[in-house]
C-alpha cells in the first residue's frame, strides 16, 4: 500500500545560505507507515553519498541525537549489503564519543543543534533532520511532512562544506525539471 509520487523541488536563498530543495514524496497514512517511509527515505538518502574512506559495504553508525518528530523507530532501510548501527545518544555524547558518520538531528534545543552542526562542519559526516523543514539550520538533508505524505530537501550550501560526495542523481528525485518551480 505504499506509493511513491514524485514532486517537483523549488529554489529558494536564506541569509544563512543558499538551499536547493529536492522533494521525494511517500504516501503514507498511518504511523506504521510513516516509520517505513522514513526509513526508507533515509536509506534513500544514504545509499547516494560516499564517504571519502572508500568503505562502500562497511556498516556506518547514525548517531540520533534529539527526539524524531516523523517516528520514534529510526532503522533506515538500505538493499543490498550496507547496513546501518543506529545509536542514540545526546549532543555532548556524540561530540565526545565521536565515530557518528551519520548524525540525525530530532527536537533539540537550538544551541544545541549549532553545536552539532559546527562540530560536524568539514568532517565526513552526514546531518539528516526532521526538525526543520525549511533545512536552514545547516542540515544537509532535511525530512518533512506534507500534505501528501513525506518529503526531504536538499542544502547544498551544508553539503559544499564537506567532504562526503552526494550523488546529484538525489536532486533529480525532486522531478524532471531539476528543481525549479
Amino acid at each position: 500500500m505504499l506509493a511513491s509520487l514524485f514532486l517537483i523541488g523549488a529554489v529558494f536563498a536564506t541569509p544563512q545560505m543558499s538551499v536547493q530543495a529536492a522533494s521525494q514524496t511517500i504516501v503514507e497514512n498511518s504511523s506504521d507507515g510513516m516509520t517505513r517511509a522514513v526509513n526508507r527515505m533515509l536509506g534513500g538518502i544514504i545509499t547516494y553519498v560516499r564517504w571519502p574512506d572508500g568503505r562502500a559495504a562497511a556498516p556506518r553508525t547514525m548517531c540520533l541525537v534529539g527526539t524524531p518528530r516523523l517516528t520514534a523507530s529510526i532503522a533506515p532501510d538500505i538493499p543490498g549489503e550496507r547496513r546501518v548501527i543506529v545509536r542514540r545518544t545526546t549532543a555532548g555524547g556524540a561530540m565526545t564519543g565521536g565515530g557518528c558518520d551519520i548524525l540525525f538531528l530530532g527536537r533539540m534545543p537550538g544551541d544545541e543543534r549549532r553545536r552539532l552542526i559546527e562540530w560536524v562542519r568539514g568532517e565526513p559526516t552526514l546531518t539528516i533532520t526532521d526538525d526543520d523543514p525549511a533545512c536552514r539550520t545547516g542540515a544537509m538533508f532535511c525530512l518533512a511532512r506534507k500534505p501528501a505524505g513525506l518529503s526531504f530537501s536538499v542544502n547544498l550550501d551544508a553539503i559544499g562544506r564537506g567532504p562526503l560526495r552526494v550523488d546529484p542523481r538525489v536532486l533529480k528525485i525532486g522531478g524532471a525539471d531539476g528543481g525549479a518551480s
